[in-house]
């Protein structure tokens, strides 16, 4: 009698960002029903919330649990390092446990926020490089990647797509980002963002509401400089653009894509003062879509934000922190209804909110053609998956 599949996801999952664990709840969705019988377990940022939301055996990512808090202190500088030596004995340990290991979307080879190599770049290249090593199967699957040009960085990056068996990524961008790093490509397919696979609420949305996804924005990796005052015009702009909503009568509903963007969050609903102005208060990616499914229209940030609106066929504005917000933008057939989170306009956005809520119906329609190719198009890289992974059997 053939063993189950023993199969790992990885990645920073139940941390706190609804995109990460909305790409997880797509893959867990795709291996209950394809692979009934697998045994699951994760190594992840947030192994409480993994274990608990979705009944996998999870582990910690690091051993050092203060890993990504910034090192003030000998004794914190000191745990860092040991961590870093620590990890590669629990990953390598880990991964020798699974048949395959899956990285379920996420923007894993991409640093368009700030990123230090030896964070989660190099955690990525022990799981791959330990995957290699045992021979298991390392899987990274609609993942999103930009060129980087820290070298470090750019190193850690390559070599973890080098070594992986499997790789796809969601846009071409990313797999040209890829391929311009020193990656062979020729073989690695492009499909949409696995979050697209998830279940569509019924898109029920109240006229004349409208959606503002916010997000804790202090540009990237070359912006660290200028970071507050990145913010700082970010947060005032939207906060002018919501209270320019409320002197419509608008009724406003915030939403965040990160439990850190509550802050931005608060700030919006103490500068208004205004009982239109109202926060959801979703904690899943499926929570979040069926507070968005409840709106107008949606303008939104964060990458997953965007992409819950547009799946229920909501008409969008996205101000983006980089290119892949464009894309899947230009994708869902919205090219013009974009701007950039660190030069953000007001006047501009309201120009592109009243042509959006102009045109509504025929975007309406154009997004419902949309999904539903996406819809099939993911099935296409389930099968993919399957025969890359599996054999195509179950």
């Amino acid at each position: 009698m053939r063993r189950p599949p023993r199969v790992g996801v990885f990645g920073l999952l139940g941390s706190g960002n609804l995109g990460n664990d909305g790409s997880l709840e797509a893959v867990l969705g795709y291996l209950r029903a394809e692979y009934p019988d697998a045994v699951l377990s994760a190594l992840v940022g947030g192994p409480d919330l993994v274990r608990d939301r979705y009944g996998l055996d999870a582990t910690p990512l690091h051993w050092n649990q203060s890993e990504y808090e910034t090192a003030s202190g000998l004794r914190s500088i000191v745990l860092k390092g040991l961590g870093k030596l620590v990890d590669v004995g629990r990953t390598a340990a880990w991964v020798r446990k699974q048949d395959v290991v899956i990285v379920p979307g996420m923007g894993v080879l991409e640093a368009t926020l700030p990123l230090r190599p030896w964070g989660f770049p190099y955690s990525l290249f022990l799981l791959s490089a330990t995957g290699r090593l045992f021979g298991t199967k390392v899987a990274l699957v609609c993942v999103g990647a930009n060129e980087i040009s820290a070298r470090a960085t750019r190193t850690l990056v390559r070599w973890s797509g080098r070594l992986a068996a499997y790789r796809s990524y969601r846009d071409d961008i990313s797999r040209d980002a890829m391929r311009a790093m020193g990656v062979d490509t020729s073989a690695d397919g492009v499909y949409p963002d696995l979050a697209f696979s998830l279940p569509t609420p019924a898109a029920d949305g109240k006229p004349g509401t409208v959606g503002v996804g916010v997000m804790a924005y202090y540009g990237g990796n070359d912006d660290r400089a200028e970071a507050d005052r990145i913010y700082r015009h970010y947060v005032d702009t939207m906060n002018r653009f919501v209270a320019w909503l409320v002197d419509q009568g608008r009724p406003v509903r915030l939403f965040i894509g990160d439990r850190i963007d509550r802050q931005v969050v608060d700030e919006i609903i103490e500068q208004t003062a205004s009982p239109l102005v109202t926060a959801a208060p979703a904690e899943t990616l499926d929570e979040l879509m069926h507070e968005m499914a409840a709106v107008d229209s949606v303008v939104a940030t964060r990458y997953h934000n965007v992409l819950c609106a547009l799946k229920v066929a909501k008409p969008t504005v996205a101000i983006g922190y980089a290119p892949k917000n464009d894309v899947l933008m230009a994708e869902m057939g919205l090219e013009g209804f974009t701007q950039r989170a660190k030069t953000v306009g007001f006047h501009r956005l309201v120009e592109q909110f009243t042509e959006l809520e102009n045109r509504s119906a025929e975007l309406r329609q154009t997004l419902q053609e949309r999904n539903e190719m996406n819809a099939q198009r993911l099935k296409d890289q389930f099968a993919a998956l399957s025969a890359a992974l599996f054999g195509g059997g179950r």
